[in-house]
């Protein structure tokens, strides 16, 4: 058991080297950025957008597509993404796409928010009424918040001169337009059933974006389609409302369980990890202060193993949280990214080394104990030494136990003399001198 899970965490750390995105070299005169979002959209979506808008700048490509088929996501996240494309220097196309596909709630913001909208028949846009998430499940946002997002959406269809009105009712009425109805009142620009076909429609297409003219030449496109990382994978899994929230009642129940029952460690210790997580998929944590606390608590979870009998708990849980605290935590502009991609290997070497060390105690000590199960809790020993005389009874020190003995023959033994245990009564050994045949 040991060794597989010992394989399991270097194949991790395998994965954890190979996404580290590296950018390529290549023509890009013709090249396209391909970005797929095509579930809730989550602070995992946001950092894939953005760390392939970057990539797409560095290789100054001619423009990122978004292909878009989500039902929703974070207001947060959405409006980060937002962002992103309006101080993105080239132009953004969002696609929604294949036949089916939809653009509601969060997903109408990225579409009335992309320099070039493109829906592929029989998709729809709209129902943008913000919700709000509770225990009993979800209800309508206040007028406040609503309007607020009514205002916000209308300011990013007027400056993509899209209907304003389309876009206001889109949050104040839920109101939901199929592709036909989009392209009819202007919502989108385009409509295209895939990829392919749109590039072959934007051939010599000119926009105005930033103060720059930027006209598009699609003939014989290069398209380069991205994936998530594994940090990517972890914020996209976490930042799921409904993973933030089953993480939430687990890591409560965990804590209440660890307070009710003490000196176990793993509830309370598995439970505290999982309220981090969940705090910080709910929104109330930013990236960087997750990674920070993870880091910490790692570290304090390794010292407590140094200084306690945690028979191993608290050293892998330090160890797990240090891995995730070194996914999670974030590039800052001003440092070198050469020293968090050491940082990151030292941590998850260090984390790798230390699980797979307890992991092999741990299991030593299950297969010593399951041993000694099988063979019952008492073993008779070969011989012994007499430290009582034994006339005929006394007492053996025998593997290091005291033991009540007598000697088979009734003859006397003195203390000293060495005896040939041949038998067991209870917990009383039956001995003979040794030179006795």
């Amino acid at each position: 058991m040991g060794k597989k899970i010992s394989t399991v965490l270097i194949l991790i750390a395998l994965s954890f080297f190979l996404c580290s995105p590296t950018p390529l070299a290549r023509d890009n005169e013709n090249s396209f950025y391909l970005i797929p979002i095509q579930e809730i959209i989550t602070s995992g979506s946001a950092s894939f957008i953005e760390r392939n808008l970057q990539l797409a700048e560095a290789e100054e490509v001619q423009a990122t597509i978004i292909l878009l088929d989500t039902p929703g996501g974070l207001v947060d996240a959405t409006l980060k993404i937002n962002r992103l494309f309006r101080t993105h220097p080239r132009p953004i196309i969002v696609l929604v796409a294949p036949t089916g596909a939809m653009a509601a709630s969060a997903g109408s913001f990225l579409v009335l928010g992309a320099d070039i909208a493109v829906m592929a028949p029989g998709t729809t846009i709209g129902a943008a009424q913000p919700i709000t998430m509770t225990p009993a499940g979800t209800e309508p946002a206040d007028d406040k918040t609503v309007q607020f997002m009514a205002s916000h959406l209308r300011s990013l269809a007027r400056e993509n001169n899209r209907p304003a009105d389309i876009a206001e009712r889109f949050v104040t009425e839920n109101l939901t337009l199929d592709a036909w109805e989009a392209l009819e009142k202007e919502v989108i620009d385009l409509m295209a059933s895939n990829t392919e076909e749109m590039l072959g429609l934007l051939d010599g297409y000119t926009l105005e974006k930033g103060g720059q003219i930027f006209t598009l030449s699609t003939q014989n496109p290069v398209i380069i389609e991205s994936e998530m990382n594994l940090r990517e994978q972890v914020q996209n899994f976490v930042s799921n409302p409904q993973i933030a929230f089953l993480l939430l009642m687990l890591g409560g129940l965990g804590v209440y369980l660890g307070l009710s029952a003490p000196g176990t460690f793993v509830p309370e210790i598995l439970g505290s990890l999982a309220l981090v997580l969940a705090i910080y998929g709910l929104g109330l944590f930013s990236t960087n202060v997750t990674g920070i606390i993870l880091l910490v608590i790692g570290i304090g979870l390794m010292i407590a193993e140094a200084f306690t009998a945690g028979f191993g708990i608290l050293g892998i849980s330090g160890a797990v949280s240090l891995v995730f605290g070194a996914i999670l935590l974030p590039h800052e502009p001003l440092m070198d990214p050469e020293w968090y991609q050491a940082f990151r290997t030292t941590v998850l070497g260090v984390g790798i080394a230390v699980s797979i060390l307890l992991l092999i105690v741990i299991q030593r000590v299950i297969s010593s104990r399951l041993r000694r199960k099988q063979r019952g809790p008492f073993m008779t020993p070969k011989t012994g030494r007499v430290t009582r005389a034994l006339n005929p009874r006394g007492t053996v020190k025998a593997q290091g136990e005291l033991w009540n003995a007598r000697e088979v023959n009734g003859n006397t033994v003195q203390e000293g003399e060495q005896v040939k245990v041949i038998g067991q009564e209870g917990l009383e050994l039956l001995v003979k001198k040794e030179n006795q045949s």
